[in-house]
Formats: C-alpha cells, structure tokens, sequence
C-alpha cells in the first residue's frame, strides 16, 4: 500500500523515539522525540501514543531504552523499566507481546557488551512487522466488499493507532484506493473524541469522503439502511473471539446484528492473547473521572459527580461477523488455538 499522507505515528531517528502527541490533533500536529522510557510510559499513559499496536512498539523502544546508558546493574534496571511499561495501560494485549519479545532477548543476551543494540535491533523489527501487518490486513480485508460500500467505524485504527498504515483504517484505505469504499461515518468516540478528533484527520488526510457522528447515531443510520458493514479494531482478543476494543464497540455490534449489518474486527495476531480461552478473563482499564466531565481541558458537568469510566467493552464473538489478521479472514466459530 503506498500511503498518500503526510504525517506518521512513530518513527526512530538519531537513536531516539519520535511520537506524534495525538492529545492535540487535529489542531496541532506536534511531535515529542525521546529516548527516556519513562517519557515513553507517560506518554502511553496520557493517550499521547495510543493504539495497541502503536503502544506496543512505542514499549519495545523504551524498554530498549532503559540500557541505553546503563551503568548500574542491568538486571535492576531492565526489571525497572519492564514493570514501568507493563503497568501503562492493562488492556492492550500487544503491549505484553512486545515487552515479553524483548525480555527473551535480553535473558538469552545479557552478558553481551552490546545487549542494547541487541534489544533496539529486536524492537525495529517489531516495529517494522507491525507495518507489514497492517499492508496485509488491508489487502485481505478487500475480500469483505461486495460492492462500493458505505462504512461505519468507531475509535480511531489509522496510522495514528500502529506502525503502519493501520488495522480497520487499512481495510477502509484499501477499499477507497480500489474504488470500493464510498462514503465513512466515524462515530465521534465519546469520551476522548477519537473517531471525531483523529479518525477524521486520517480520512481528510488521505481524500476519503467522510462524516463525523454521535455514537448515538449509529441505530438510527442502521435502520435507514444507510450503512453496509461496520469495521472496527481490537486491543485484545481471546481465543474464542471475544475481542475488547473502545468503549461502545459492544453497542455497536448489538445494534449491527439487530438490523443486519456485518460487524468486522480488523487486528494483528499480536493482538490474540492465547493464554485466555474467553473475554471474561480480559482486565477492562478504567480511566480517570475527569476524561468525562471535561472535554478539551474545560467543564462539561460538575467534577464531584460520581462517574463510570470502563476504556473498553468486550464483543462476543457470535456477534463478530470476521476478524481480519495479516493471515486471512476468520469466522464464527473462531479458534486461534492452533495458529
């Protein structure tokens, strides 16, 4: 896929760690340039990176990083940057894939003198396997066209959320470059606005036609037969299906299936965590209170009021009509087990 835009997500340079800080777009593109892990585990905290193939590059530098000029003991800081990392953000399941990736090699090569080159060269090409990832998730993902379609996609899964050009964004890419994506609606993503801030700054970037919507909105653009399948992404899919993605996703399947509307989940296999048979065993992230009653740093309802703020909800998999990987296109009843 050759990408038409002008931006990117994350990107290493002269020994360090470039991120776009995406808590300013679409007003201010940004970038922060590190080579400190924790600056890397903050910027993962406050959705800075965000994206759960993004977010598990972006730990595999920083954990590379904390030897980067290490003196002291190497054990004691590799165990202090990893416990760093690892305790970011719970849900997103590529984040362990990529900090257990880089602990294998550091267990097997400690001893070396070179031990950081040797991590650094692991997390480049975790780096650039979530790039080709994505390349085939969007090819295999034309298979799901019948005809030009008009899309309904929720959060954000672009080149903001990965490595590469993304996951339900590359589908929804590869379609319009092959003339079979029409129109997309991008559900706003209350409460951070990921559909309305970056998603829709992905689509005007790469020319594809779009609207922002509540997500209130989608049921009611369902039944006014206005929609031909839904595409989404995943931060963490069990074996059976089950994939935990942005908070609403759950409401959206459910009113997918009531009206008839094919629901797809577009990840990378890094994102099917094979020590869990269902997502009843997946831990939900709760986020702060303030996300909520406030939008862009300013009030919307009073800060004493009590809140609920789950970061995802979990899909059953009978409601997941396929879920798209660099290895094809699976269905119902789904079992990675042997993969």
């Amino acid at each position: 896929m050759i990408s038409t835009s002008d931006y990117f997500s994350i990107e290493f340079k002269n020994d360090k760690l470039v991120l776009l800080n995406q808590t300013l777009l679409p007003f201010k593109e940004e970038y922060i340039e590190t080579d400190s892990y924790n600056r890397i585990a903050e910027a993962i905290e406050r959705l800075e990176v965000r994206g759960a193939p993004a977010i598990g590059v972006a730990a595999a530098y920083g954990l590379a990083f904390c030897l980067k000029n290490c003196t002291n003991n190497l054990d004691e800081e590799f165990k202090k940057g990893y416990e760093r990392l690892a305790r970011t953000r719970p849900t997103a399941y590529n984040l362990f894939f990529a900090l257990d990736e880089l602990r294998k090699v550091f267990e097997k090569n400690k001893n070396q003198e070179n031990i950081y080159q040797l991590l650094l060269k692991k997390a480049q090409e975790i780096h650039q396997d979530d790039v080709e990832k994505c390349d085939k998730i969007g090819k295999n993902g034309l298979a799901i066209f019948k005809h030009k379609s008009t899309v309904l996609t929720h959060c954000n899964t672009g080149k903001l959320a990965t490595a590469g050009e993304g996951t339900a964004f590359s589908v929804i890419k590869e379609g319009f470059l092959n003339n079979l994506v029409e129109f997309v609606y991008a559900d706003e993503t209350r409460p951070l606005l990921q559909g309305s801030r970056l998603t829709a700054f992905e689509l005007e970037k790469n020319g594809i036609p779009f609207a922002i919507q509540s997500d209130s909105s989608a049921a009611y653009l369902m039944k006014n037969r206005k929609i031909d399948f839904v595409i989404v992404g995943a931060d963490r899919i069990a074996l059976n299906g089950d994939a935990a993605n942005k908070i609403g996703t759950y409401n959206l399947a459910i009113t997918s299936n009531y009206h008839g509307v094919p629901f797809y989940v577009a990840a990378p296999s890094t994102t099917v965590d094979k020590s869990i048979p269902s997502g009843e065993q997946i831990k939900i992230e709760m986020r702060n209170k303030l996300e909520l009653l406030n939008m862009n740093g300013h009030p919307v309802s009073l800060e004493k009021y009590d809140t609920y703020t789950p970061a995802f909800d979990v899909t059953p998999s009978h409601l997941i009509s396929g879920i798209i990987t660099e290895k094809g296109i699976y269905s119902f009843p789904y079992n990675f087990i042997n993969e």
